[in-house]
């Protein structure tokens, strides 16, 4: 069923968890929540009518988590943030033993996904679904093929394509704002064969994205909550490496 991963994070997050703050601004959103604060990338577009007929903070976190569904992409940007309000938390990250870069020089050099994986995808054909900073020089030690709605490098193909691309690669590597705009479901079926990974601040560490077709979780967690709301509002780089730092986590294949 087209919504099962959706209904399967929505369902993992207990009822009545309150929910203090949020931001859904032009580039990030956040959700502050009494267990914790999440992040995700704001996506534009959707369906165009005014978001947010409710004020978030008068939803508990598993309501506000299932704005997620949205055809409204920013309303359903603030629903991905409540996820990880709830997954992404540190305890939780710590305690099914994701890796957390907590070092302060190159914001998370080490949990970088495209430089730990490097010898494994070295020579390989490796797909990737979002214009990465890293692609350039990951195309100089493999074959890369971007799927991008809009194609502005030699690198590109447009999206439409992974019905073709996707199930022939090594590895596939898709940013974590699939979930936000409904194209995760589908990537993940179609890259049953590749390594798959999840990456960037919206991806969610859940045993039911794995159990989807992810290999591997790599996102944010937020460390310091004043520090992030800085940043997600137009605070600057250190604001961000302060308060936000990022992760990944390999889970077993039957637990959470």
């Amino acid at each position: 069923m087209a919504w099962e991963l959706y209904d399967a994070l929505i369902e993992g997050i207990p009822e009545g968890i309150t929910v203090i703050d949020y931001c859904a601004g032009v580039n990030w959103c956040y959700v502050e929540a009494e267990c914790g604060m999440g992040i995700s990338y704001t996506v534009t577009g959707g369906m165009r009518r005014e978001s947010f007929r409710d004020d978030p903070c008068s939803l508990d976190l598993r309501e506000l988590a299932s704005l997620v569904k949205s055809w409204n992409f920013k309303e359903a940007s603030l629903g991905t943030a409540a996820l990880n309000a709830w997954y992404s938390r540190l305890d939780r990250l710590m305690e099914i033993g994701a890796k957390i870069d907590m070092g302060e020089s190159v914001a998370g050099r080490d949990q970088n996904p495209f430089s730990f994986l490097r010898e494994g995808f070295e020579g390989k054909k490796l797909a990737v679904i979002g214009h990465f900073p890293n692609v350039a020089a990951v195309a100089k030690v493999a074959q890369v093929t971007v799927l991008e709605r809009n194609c502005a490098s030699t690198l590109d193909v447009p999206d439409s394509a992974c019905e073709f691309i996707l199930p022939d690669q090594d590895y596939v590597f898709m940013t974590g704002t699939t979930l936000t705009n409904k194209t995760m479901p589908r990537l993940l079926q179609l890259s049953q064969d590749p390594f798959t990974v999840i990456t960037g601040p919206s991806a969610i560490p859940s045993q039911s994205v794995a159990d989807a077709g992810a290999n591997i979780m790599a996102g944010s967690v937020v460390v310091d909550s004043e520090s992030a709301k800085f940043a997600v509002k137009g605070g600057s780089k250190a604001q961000w490496r302060a308060g936000i730092k990022k992760f990944y986590w390999e889970p077993c294949a039957n637990a959470e």
